[in-house]
């Protein structure tokens, strides 16, 4: 719950902002005179798949640590669903208004089962007594069950999670995410480190995500075959703005993402 009603911003650009899922507008922010994003503008609508690419320091993940709330920019809009200034919540506030982020390296807890780990991330009161008390319902075992089956573990249910492949883990972390019914989800590499066989099942596991479009995925890649497998619009970041954006072809096609990023 959170602590206070977000603030609502008054929506600069009308329905461009009104009708996203996030809408990034003007972001600048400096780190010791550096400019790691330099008016970065970026919008996301509801249910869109959405990939981003782009060299090392091209502001990918501190774009990401500015949607949840971990770097505050230094000027520029960014905004939840239409309205929601993301800019004055701190990184709990934004976890619950329905946005969730997966970092490169997994993080499950190893000790407990894979079933264990869903069961933790269930959106449920969490206080002290709560936690004592707590049984499972039988809705919220069937959903356990349910995500299970999307990420491809309802055969690993008992198994220790720290025995699980780094693909397994991946796909079990991104089922903690399902868990708590996120609205959008930042996807940071996701193949990384993953057997050709794991990517091209996260590849369809994504795509079977973005299928229902009940929640947004932004996924920050840099394996070119992953990023196509996905067919979703491709923005390119570089020096911290928006180099390219539009069809994987398009921008694999653009002399300037050619020379800063493809071509190295």
């Amino acid at each position: 719950m959170l602590d206070h009603v977000p603030e609502v911003h008054p929506d600069p650009q009308g329905k461009l902002a009104a009708g996203s899922i996030l809408y990034l507008d003007g972001v600048t922010v400096t780190f010791d005179g550096f400019r790691a994003i330099n008016n970065l503008s970026l919008v996301l609508e509801p249910g869109e798949m959405r990939t981003i690419i782009g060299p090392n320091g091209a502001g990918k993940t501190t774009m990401m640590d500015i949607i949840t709330g971990k770097t505050k920019p230094d000027k520029g809009d960014v905004l939840f669903d239409g309205h929601v200034d993301l800019t004055k919540l701190d990184e709990a506030a934004i976890a619950n208004l329905g946005i969730g982020r997966k970092f490169q390296k997994p993080t499950v807890f190893e000790m407990l089962t894979v079933f264990e780990n869903l069961e933790l991330a269930l959106k449920t009161a969490r206080g002290t007594f709560a936690t004592l008390f707590f049984r499972l319902m039988g809705e919220q075992r069937d959903r356990i069950h349910e995500v299970m089956e999307t990420v491809g573990l309802a055969e690993k249910s008992g198994q220790l999670a720290g025995a699980l492949s780094h693909g397994q883990k991946q796909w079990l972390e991104i089922g903690m995410l399902l868990m708590q019914d996120q609205r959008v989800l930042l996807l940071d590499e996701p193949v990384a480190g993953m057997t050709d066989a794991e990517t091209e099942q996260t590849a369809q596991l994504f795509l079977s995500l973005a299928a229902d479009r009940s929640r947004s995925l932004v996924v920050v890649e840099h394996d070119m075959e992953f990023v196509r497998a996905l067919g979703s619009k491709v923005t390119v970041l570089h020096e911290g703005s928006v180099l390219a954006e539009g069809s994987i072809d398009k921008v694999q096609a653009d002399p300037r993402v050619i020379e800063v990023y493809l071509g190295r």
